[in-house]
């Protein structure tokens, strides 16, 4: 029976104001000021009034139009506007009470000054070059109208006043509300809240068999994070755990909706309820039991407010590891003997964004305005955008701390846009183990999917330092889920190229009892009389121990052949190709998909294909992840596969199978017994979801840089 309404103001079609959210009230009081630069009068204020609505599209509650050529100059006027719904004009939607004054740019140089600088402050629209002229001919023909002809020293400083804070805006402007969101999220942080999800308790029940299948959204300001969904249950146990940002001192407020799935058909509400993390205290663990509103049932969580600064981006004349003292501090803090130090602290991370050259051209002048942003894992950092420029350069330095040694380090370069989200312009993804310390490098930037090369090339130098015992524990457990990610799509040809992986896997299983049946039919005498006595040889001295020695052996083999030269790492090209093919089948199904039948049946059934396309994803990637593992594609994961052999090995050998069988079934009883709240998790399948697949491999690849970005080549080619 209430609402959740804030106010959106537009003039010309463009927003320049919007109101704060006031929550459950039908008579709100937001008691917020906010100047606006009108440019003409004529232009009516339009008002529109919304009920934010978690996770569905915001309700639309009323709008209104104010004429700013009925209100006194200098004259503070109380306007009651009365809210209508085009579509239902007859419906009353109640009022809105507003206060306004119209203040004149006075001739006196300080009043018009302080005018201009107030308006831009809050517009946060930055100017061009030709709005600037625009902006002083508007200026000029509003003394006009107002107060005759102007002198020329006024029109003169508004015209400097203009061109200076144009200039002051494109050099500071790294915080631009007309960026995309994915964009503007990308402030510090200030804290990490840790949020572990694990029951529901009498959830309602919305299906006609009396269940329900829950699953739970989570907001925190442009954050999101979505549950995985429980079928046939009112009790949910879901045990999951994830990290959210704080950007606020205060901490802000979390949005928790509880959904059920229906497939085919819009999913069912089932409540909602929120946290006030200004209330809860920091460095403590908190259960929470959280009654859920307009609903029934109970959610409970653990909330952990964790105060941290563990991201920073600065000029690139403050480097943290050029100076010797924070160096070899950063050094101690990841040292060997420093191990069961807060083991989720694994290393550190500076990447010095130098320039970029020969971007691609994005605006109609044959120039962009690129800006670059610097993602690992959860932790989004960006510079500041550079005008009408191919060839920018942005020396900043960003640092991170690193949780996960296998995370990739993406690099994006957009083109600022005013009236749209950002333009793309090339991206490149680098996995910190393949990182060279100290090395300055170009990279060439690729294209959205990373599989071929885009316009242009960027400068990067990054150093990683971390300590390799945790980075090798933190393997054994699940990875840092991102929350924002895109959402899956569905294609024809990666439904296909999934296939194909797949199937390639399977054959190689099919192939291989192909090849042990040929011996039991005695096909090849020679080969078939050689498996016979190997059996034999095996079955007879067959211990435990053997199998993760006969793997060891296998790792062993691989790593001899690849030091010798004899590397039968081949790289994949049909990958490749499938890749490079389902980009050119994407840019045309967006052409011609409303001439295309079939594409509209498909996805008619888009959540079934779906679904089958990750499916055969990731048992495609399963496969290629353990031929990755014994082909050393990422070494430090090899090597710690050895480590793990070894030591199975020597358990193997040394204890019997039945004590170790006895030691993980009591682990496995007693587990929940010990930690109620202890998330389930597979160490194998951690450990090979930090080994890459093989279109992961493809999108890592390094492309070699185009001789003609060479800056001495640039240089000779201008003398020529």
């Amino acid at each position: 029976g209430t609402s959740d309404p804030y106010v959106k103001f537009k003039i010309g079609g463009k927003e320049v104001f919007r109101s704060k959210i006031i929550h459950k009230n039908l008579n709100p009081v937001w008691e917020e000021k906010a100047c606006i630069f009108v440019e003409h009068l004529r232009e009516p204020l339009y008002i529109k009034v919304f009920d934010y609505d978690f996770g569905l599209q915001d309700d639309f509650m009323g709008s209104a139009f104010l004429d700013l050529t009925q209100l006194e100059l200098n004259r503070p006027t109380d306007v009651t506007l009365t809210l209508k719904d085009p579509h239902y004009p007859d419906h009353y939607l109640g009022i809105i009470l507003l206060s306004v004054i119209l203040t004149p740019k006075e001739g006196e140089h300080r009043d018009v000054t302080m005018l201009m600088r107030k308006s831009w402050k809050r517009s946060s629209k930055d100017l061009s070059e030709n709005e600037v002229v625009g902006s002083y001919f508007s200026v000029k023909s509003f003394f006009w109208r107002t107060y005759g002809r102007p002198s020329l020293p006024v029109l003169g400083f508004c015209r400097a006043e203009l061109q200076r804070t144009y200039d002051q805006n494109a050099q500071f402007q790294t915080q631009s509300l007309r960026l995309s969101d994915v964009h503007r999220k990308s402030q510090l942080w200030r804290g990490i809240v840790s949020i572990t999800l694990i029951e529901g308790r009498d959830l309602k029940a919305m299906d006609s068999n009396g269940l329900s299948d829950p699953y739970v959204k989570f907001r925190l300001g442009h954050q999101k994070y979505k549950s995985k969904i429980m079928p046939k249950t009112l009790n949910p146990q879901w045990r999951e755990q994830f990290d959210f940002h704080l950007y606020e001192e205060r901490g802000g407020i979390i949005d928790i909706t509880a959904w059920d799935k229906d497939a085919g058909k819009r999913d069912d509400f089932i409540g909602r309820c929120q946290v006030d993390l200004s209330s809860l205290s920091r460095e403590q663990t908190h259960k929470l039991e959280l009654q859920l509103e307009e609903g029934e049932g109970h959610l409970v969580l653990l909330v952990t407010l964790t105060a941290s600064a563990t991201v920073s981006i600065s000029d690139l004349s403050v480097s943290s590891l050029e100076d010797q003292k924070e160096r070899e501090e950063i050094l101690r803090r990841y040292s060997p003997l420093r191990i069961f130090h807060n083991l989720k602290d694994v290393g550190f991370l500076q990447v010095k964004v130098i320039r970029a050259e020969g971007l691609m051209v994005a605006d109609v002048t044959g120039k962009s305005d690129p800006f670059c942003v610097v993602e690992l894992n959860n932790d989004r950092l960006l510079t500041h955008t550079v005008y009408k420029n191919l060839n920018p350069e942005w020396n900043k330095i960003f640092t991170f701390n690193i949780k996960d040694i296998h995370s990739v380090l993406e690099v994006t370069v957009y083109d600022e846009d005013r009236d749209r989200s950002a333009d793309f312009l090339g991206k490149v993804a680098i996995p910190l183990l393949s990182i060279q310390n100290g090395e300055q490098k170009a990279y060439v930037l690729k294209n959205k999917q990373l599989t071929g090369p885009t316009k242009g090339v960027i400068y990067l130098e990054i150093d990683v330092i971390f300590n390799a015992v945790k980075a090798s524990l933190r393997t054994l457990i699940p990875k840092e889920q991102k929350y924002i990610e895109e959402e899956n799509r569905l294609s024809k040809q990666l439904l296909l190229r999934n296939f194909i992986r797949m199937k390639r896997c399977v054959m190689v299983l099919v192939n291989a009892a192909y090849f042990v049946n040929s011996c039991f039919d005695w096909d090849s005498p020679p080969r078939s009389l050689a498996a016979f006595v190997l059996f034999l040889f095996v079955v007879w001295n067959f211990e435990l121990y053997m199998i993760p020695l006969v793997l060891l052996l296998l790792l062993t083999w691989n790593y001899f052949l690849i030091i010798s030269g004899k590397d039968n790492r081949q790289r994949d090209t049909v990958v490749e190709d499938m890749l490079e093919d389902e980009e050119e089948e994407d840019d045309k199904d967006d052409k011609d998909s409303e001439k295309k039948g079939f594409i509209n049946k498909i996805y008619a059934i888009q959540e079934v294909c779906i679904s089958v396309q990750n499916i055969l994803d990731e048992v495609a990637s399963f496969g290629e992840r353990i031929k990755n593992t014994f082909n050393w594609t990422v070494p430090f994961l090899s090597w710690l596969a050895i480590v793990a052999f070894c030591v199975f090995t020597v358990i193997l050998y040394f204890i019997p199978l039945r004590y170790i069988v006895l030691v993980w079934g009591i682990n496995k009883f007693t587990k929940k017994l010990r930690n109620p709240y202890a998330i389930d998790n597979n160490e194998l399948l951690d450990f090979l979801s930090r080994v890459p697949s093989d279109v992961q491999v493809v999108q890592y690849q390094e492309l070699k840089p185009d001789p003609s970005h060479s800056p001495c080549k640039r240089k000779k080619n201008n003398l020529g």
